[in-house]
């Protein structure tokens, strides 16, 4: 059972959907007891940094995760999802994140590049992650954000490239915390691979 996190923070039935295509069972909710039976956990998000710490901590989930991946469950982060694992953001003011991982959430600076990055682009594999396993060496995801993470080198199991900027795509704690700043449920083949090799996972 995959547990996905209900916080009110978008693109939930698209990554839910994606699972229920690829056979996985999928819980969808906010409750604690719920979420920490599951097998495996998602955090998918689209919207800023503080809003959506502000509804984690609401609906009182922060220690809950920490919970999740003290007990090393499997636990992947979704766009800003993935950024709110960091210890900080800066999008229009500092705020805490959930600390999984070293590093911070600032704006992308790739000068005389659209801003948004959005649209397909190509993986660089720097570290190896069980979750980019088998995967073809042209591998295009999509990515939709402004913000990018800033992490130490160890952590960066993929990077890509937009313009001068190297943007972190997929961090890895080398224990059970995973990152995906693009989108894997709207990346095709590729994302369903990726999804398929998480919910593959032996805790």
């Amino acid at each position: 059972m995959i547990g996905i996190i209900d916080y009110d923070a978008g693109n939930i039935k698209s990554v839910e959907k994606a699972l229920q295509y690829l056979g996985q069972e999928t819980v969808v909710s906010r409750d604690p007891q719920v979420l920490l039976k599951a097998d495996k956990v998602i955090l998918p998000g689209v919207g800023s940094f503080g809003d959506a710490m502000e509804n984690l901590n609401k609906y009182g989930l922060v220690p809950v995760i920490h919970e999740i991946v003290e007990k090393g469950t499997p636990f992947l982060g979704i766009c800003l999802g993935m950024q709110l694992i960091f210890e900080k953001g800066y999008e229009f003011e500092e705020c805490n994140g959930l600390g999984l991982i070293p590093g911070k959430v600032e704006k992308i600076v790739a000068p005389d590049m659209v801003i948004p990055h959005m649209g397909w682009n190509k993986l660089e594999i720097q570290h190896d992650c069980p979750i980019l396993r088998n995967m073809p060496e042209e591998s295009y995801v999509y990515f939709v954000h402004s913000y990018q993470a800033v992490v130490p080198d160890e952590y960066l199991a993929a990077y890509v490239e937009y313009g001068p900027a190297k943007i972190p795509a997929m961090v890895y704690d080398g224990k059970t915390v995973y990152g995906a700043q693009f989108h894997p449920e709207k990346s095709g083949e590729i994302g369903l691979q990726i999804l398929r090799n998480f919910g593959g996972l032996i805790q």
